[in-house]
């Protein structure tokens, strides 16, 4: 019951965070188009004049032909090459009917295209198809590190190629949440995060170059300013440190 209510709460928070932010980089994107737009503008409005100028001359010397030459102006693609805006990575035993469902809802609310993990993507060893294309697609990578996070070969599989992808093309921008967890938990991994990896160890279910992308997928997240959200029964929550 007070998980519920905590989540109810630091859910919407944090989504008016993220809404902000992507109203400021939507109206960054539209002056930048704009003053895009003005600069093919004036350059398309050069090379007419100029064509009309040499058509005169051409129509001078040639005589009255009855001919007309038009120049047509290219279209610019505005078309996004992302079909997401936000992908989560979270535990569902941990934070799917709590904290989760609330962020996805608000998001969602708030007209950002957000992709919520869904478990019956995760078949097998590989990432499905539309899982790895939702992680390359979406502009902002939020994974949500609960107590339960690292046990997950398929969160950390998330996570080690949310950083690929912010190494490969720069483009994506990874926002970490410390649900109830210590960043220095995820970094180093100790405590929890500690007791997951001497478990995938002593499974020996995969090999150690993957154990070892993992730990450094943790290392490097772990080191971003993320959001430290806290839940305590006895104090006010704490929403963002």
């Amino acid at each position: 019951m007070v998980s519920q209510l905590f989540s109810s709460l630091a859910a919407p928070a944090f989504a008016a965070l993220l809404f902000l932010y992507f109203l400021y980089r939507r109206s960054r994107e539209i002056n930048a188009a704009a003053n895009d737009g003005t600069a093919r503008g004036d350059s398309v409005a050069t090379s007419s004049g100029a064509n009309k100028d040499a058509a005169a001359n051409h129509g001078m010397e040639s005589g009255d032909s009855g001919t007309h030459t038009s120049t047509e102006v290219p279209e610019i693609d505005t078309s996004s090459k992302y079909d997401y805006e936000v992908f989560l990575s979270f535990r569902g035993p941990d934070i799917r009917a709590t904290f989760t469902d609330h962020l996805y809802t608000r998001l969602t609310e708030a007209g950002i295209r957000t992709f919520k993990d869904d478990e019956s993507l995760r078949m097998g060893e590989e990432f499905a198809p539309e899982l790895l294309q939702a992680i390359k697609q979406s502009k902002i990578l939020i994974p949500i590190f609960s107590k339960n996070y690292a046990s997950s070969p398929w969160c950390l599989k998330e996570l080690a190629q949310m950083v690929k992808c912010k190494k490969n093309n720069g483009g994506h921008k990874i926002i970490p949440i410390f649900y109830d967890v210590e960043p220095a938990e995820v970094k180093h991994q100790i405590g929890d995060y500690g007791q997951a990896f001497r478990l995938h160890e002593s499974k020996k279910r995969h090999d150690e170059k993957i154990i070892t992308e993992w730990r450094a997928a943790l290392r490097a997240v772990g080191e971003i300013n993320g959001h430290d959200i806290r839940n305590r029964e006895k104090k006010k929550p704490k929403l963002f440190v």
